[in-house]
C-alpha cells in the first residue's frame, strides 16, 4: 500500500532527431515541393540574373590603347589587334557561349562584340587587298591573308559545331586570337621595314569607300526595320542597335588611327576637317547608351526611337566618308 503512494518522477520522453533534409525541407510532401521550388528558382535567378549580368560588359572606351601595340608599326593595325585582344583575352567573348552558360539571356554584349569584330574583319580585308600590297597588285602578305581568313570565322562557334562535325573544333575566340597574332606579326615586320604598308592616296580612297559601303549596308538594314510596324519595345531593335554600336565603335577607332597613318595624305588633300567630322559622327553613333532600346514612331512625342538616332549619325558618317573618297579621286 505504501508503495502505491510513491510518486515516481516523469522522465521526459526523448524526441526523435530530425535529419538534415527534414530540417531544411520539412516533413510533409507539399512543404518539400514548395521549398524545393523556391530554392531552385532562387538558384536560377542567381545563376542567370546575377552571375550572368556580372559578365555583361559593353566597352566603348574612346581612350582605349592597344596592349599589343608594336612600336614603329601602323597605328591602325595596332588598334585592330588591340580590339581583338580586349574582347577575347581581357574580356569574355560571349557571342559563342552555349545555352547552359549564365549568359543565356544576354544578347546586347554578344551583338556588340559581333559588330565590333565585323568592323575589324572588314578593315583587315582592306589591309590585305590595298594597304598591305604594292600598288594593290603585289603579292598578298602571308600574315594579312591569314588574319583576314581567320576573322571570317563564324562568331558563335563554341567547342562543337554539330552542323559540320561531331568532333571538337577550335572556338571562335581562339580563331580570333590567332588572327590577332598574325596582325601583330605583320606589324612587327612593318616596323622592321620587311613588310608593305602603303600610305598612298588611292589605297586610302578604296579603303574609305569600302568601309562606307559596309556602313551603308547596316544603315539600309536599320531603315528596313524602321519601316516595319513594330511595337515600341521589340526583340529585334536592340539586336540591330548593339550590332551597329559595335560596328560604329570599331570603325571610329580604326579610322581614327588610320588617319594618323595617312596624316600627310589627308592634310595634302585638304581633308583634315572633313575627316574629323566623319570621326565625330562615328563616335556619336557609338556612344548612345539607352537604358532600353525604344522603337517609338517618328511622330511620337513620348517615346524615343534610338535606331533612328543611331542611323542619323551613321548616315552622316557615310556622307562624310564618301566626300573624302570623292575629293581624293579628283586629285589623282
Amino acid at each position: 500500500m505504501a508503495n502505491d503512494l510513491i510518486v515516481r518522477p516523469q522522465l521526459p520522453v526523448p524526441r526523435p532527431r530530425r535529419s538534415v533534409p527534414a530540417l531544411v525541407f520539412g516533413t510533409r510532401p507539399t512543404t518539400i515541393a514548395k521549398r524545393s521550388t523556391f530554392y531552385i528558382a532562387a538558384l536560377v535567378a542567381i545563376y542567370f540574373g546575377v552571375i550572368g549580368n556580372l559578365m555583361h560588359r559593353i566597352d566603348t572606351d574612346l581612350e582605349f590603347v592597344s596592349p599589343v601595340a608594336v612600336e614603329g608599326g601602323s597605328h591602325a593595325v595596332n588598334m585592330a589587334a588591340g580590339l581583338i585582344h580586349r574582347e577575347t583575352v581581357e574580356n569574355r567573348w560571349l557571342a559563342n557561349d552555349p545555352p547552359f552558360y549564365p549568359t543565356l539571356f544576354l544578347d546586347n554584349t554578344p551583338n556588340f562584340q559581333r559588330g565590333l569584330m565585323r568592323a575589324v574583319s572588314r578593315f583587315t580585308i582592306e589591309l590585305e587587298d590595298q594597304v598591305g600590297r604594292l600598288r594593290g597588285s603585289g603579292a598578298i602578305d602571308r600574315d594579312l591573308e591569314r588574319a583576314a581568313g581567320l576573322l571570317q570565322f563564324p562568331t558563335d562557334i563554341w567547342f562543337f559545331n554539330f552542323e559540320e562535325s561531331w568532333l571538337p573544333v577550335q572556338p571562335a575566340d581562339a580563331q580570333f586570337r590567332a588572327a590577332m597574332r598574325a596582325l601583330v606579326a605583320y606589324n612587327e615586320r612593318v616596323a622592321a621595314g620587311q613588310a608593305v604598308f602603303e600610305t598612298r592616296g588611292d589605297a586610302l580612297t578604296l579603303t574609305v569607300e569600302r568601309i562606307a559601303a559596309e556602313l551603308g549596308s547596316r544603315a539600309a538594314l536599320t531603315d528596313a526595320h524602321l519601316r516595319r510596324d513594330s511595337f515600341i519595345i521589340d526583340f529585334v531593335s536592340d539586336d540591330i542597335f548593339y550590332f551597329n554600336k559595335g560596328v560604329a565603335y570599331g570603325n571610329y577607332l580604326l579610322l581614327r588611327e588610320l588617319g594618323r597613318d595617312f596624316e600627310t595624305v589627308i592634310q595634302n588633300a585638304g581633308l583634315t576637317s572633313v575627316w574629323a567630322q566623319a570621326m565625330d559622327s562615328l563616335r556619336a553613333a557609338s556612344q548612345l547608351r539607352p537604358l532600353v532600346v525604344l522603337n517609338g514612331g517618328g511622330d511620337s512625342s513620348f517615346f524615343a526611337n534610338h535606331l533612328h538616332m543611331q542611323g542619323f549619325y551613321m548616315k552622316r558618317a557615310i556622307l562624310q566618308l564618301d566626300e573624302i573618297a570623292r575629293v581624293m579621286r579628283m586629285q589623282r
